[in-house]
């Protein structure tokens, strides 16, 4: 991650993105911030993992069951559309 920050942004830049931040929400309000992101981070991955580790233990189904033919009761009855003569 930090090589892929690195490759898009050199270190003036990552310092004046800093001092804009810094400027906008001031000094008392960035651990706050940092706390928040970290919190979020953390809730991700954790939730990343889960999902990960749901997939890895599902059951695998190798084999299924063909459904039975259907009998001469369960097959509709054709309507015709003329009526009998008599």
């Amino acid at each position: 991650m930090n090589t892929m920050l690195a490759a898009f942004f050199g270190g003036w830049e990552i310092v004046l993105i800093l001092a804009v931040v810094l400027i906008l929400f001031g000094a008392k309000k960035l651990p706050e911030l940092a706390k928040g992101l970290g919190t979020g981070i953390k809730e991700f991955k954790k939730a990343t993992r889960e999902v990960t580790e749901e997939f890895q233990n599902a059951p695998v189904e190798t084999t299924t069951k063909p459904a039975p033919a259907p009998s001469r009761a369960d097959l509709p009855v054709a309507q015709s559309s003329n009526p009998p003569k008599a």
